[in-house]
């Protein structure tokens, strides 16, 4: 019978991670997201932007590949660092970006505070650096690397 209870246990879980799920649908964070999204969609001059720059980067990482060797390869990477800079000036660009962020970093502390509830050795991954100084197996190298969190003898 101890099966049965803790299928029962894991149901729970799964169905108030789903209840979690839809309240996350229903935030403020994620209308804005969907609000920048369809509107960076609907901004003829920054879709023509991105589909330049997605050019170039092919290019780039053309040129990549024999390094500074390319005869190119200067000149196509100054130009990808330009293009990038302006597109984000696009103000439907760094309207999405603000409220892509806003949402991953209300994703990220749900997680960390799940994860810290169950135990504070669960590494939460992010793409914000300062997000990785904390506690858990990614403070320092990682599982199996001799770091602080004991995993590695």
């Amino acid at each position: 019978m101890a099966i049965i209870a803790q299928e029962i246990d894991r149901m729970t879980v799964l169905l108030q991670a789903q209840d979690i799920a839809e309240m996350i649908l229903a935030s403020e964070e994620m209308n804005e997201y969907i609000t920048t999204k369809e509107g960076l969609q609907k901004d003829q001059h920054a879709q023509e932007q991105i589909q330049q720059f997605q050019k170039l980067k092919e290019s780039f990482e053309e040129a990549q590949r024999f390094g500074t060797y390319h005869p190119d390869y200067k000149q196509i990477n100054e130009r990808v660092r330009t293009m990038r800079r302006e597109i984000q000036l696009i103000p439907s660009v760094g309207a999405f970006r603000k409220a892509e962020s806003a949402l991953e970093e209300l994703l990220y502390q749900v997680c960390r505070i799940i994860a810290d509830g169950v135990s504070d050795a669960i590494k939460v991954p992010s793409d914000n650096p300062l997000y990785n100084l904390g506690g858990g197996c990614g403070s320092s190298g990682g599982c199996g690397s001799g770091g602080s969190c004991g995993c590695a003898g």
